[in-house]
């Protein structure tokens, strides 16, 4: 829940480094690890997910007060699920390449703990604006990540930035880059590094 004197400006900035889905509460790991292949995959299922969790925040937000505590969970799937639905159609309609190249993810969206998490911790509990700020700074933290992670195993995995080569000749791709052990790999190294330099900071 939001206290009362934490400013518009912070309740959105906490998504994006102090409380970031990936690096500091590690949720949303399975879509960062399966679709970074590559920066755009990273950056399409990045605004899906934004859509879904400040479409869905600002539904629930509305009706907090109608929504029945004992089908609270199931009724937050049920919207979850509908603006899930709006995103993987309009994508496989507009962009039907990059909706095949993420496959299974963006429908897996409606499971995703970091759209439900907010729900439940702060959306059912605060008003529109706050849930909104809350949602985008979220949304923003995790596209982010999946950025950074999908424009480095890009690079050095099919030496290529948004499918735009960018290193020449001499360079060798390191393909274990483009596979799951790669996205473990850094993943893992930025996960290290956001620990280091919070540790620094004194974030605990």
């Amino acid at each position: 829940m939001a206290k009362k004197n934490v400013s518009l400006s912070a309740e959105f900035l906490k998504g994006i480094w102090n409380e970031n889905p990936i690096l500091r509460s590690l949720l949303g790991l399975c879509p960062t690890l399966a679709v970074t292949n590559s920066a755009i995959n990273g950056l399409a299922m990045g605004l899906a997910t934004i859509f879904v969790l400040v479409s869905s925040s600002i539904l629930i937000s509305l009706f907090r007060k109608r929504i029945p505590h004992q089908v609270r969970i199931a009724s937050y799937v049920v919207v979850i699920a509908t603006f899930v639905t709006l995103a993987d159609r309009y994508m496989a309609a507009y962009y039907p390449v990059i909706s095949k190249a993420l496959g299974p993810y963006v429908p897996l969206i409606v499971v995703n703990c970091i759209i439900l998490g907010r729900q439940e911790a702060f959306s059912s509990k605060n008003g529109v604006g706050r849930s909104i700020l809350d949602a985008l700074g979220m949304g923003t933290g995790f596209i982010m990540v999946l950025l950074v992670l999908g424009s480095v195993r890009e690079i050095l995995g099919s030496a290529s930035l948004f499918n735009f080569t960018i290193l020449g000749d001499w360079f060798h791709p390191w393909m274990i880059m483009i596979l799951p052990p790669g996205a473990f790999l850094t993943l893992g190294l930025l996960i290290g590094l956001a620990n280091w330099y919070n540790e620094k900071r004194g974030i605990v």
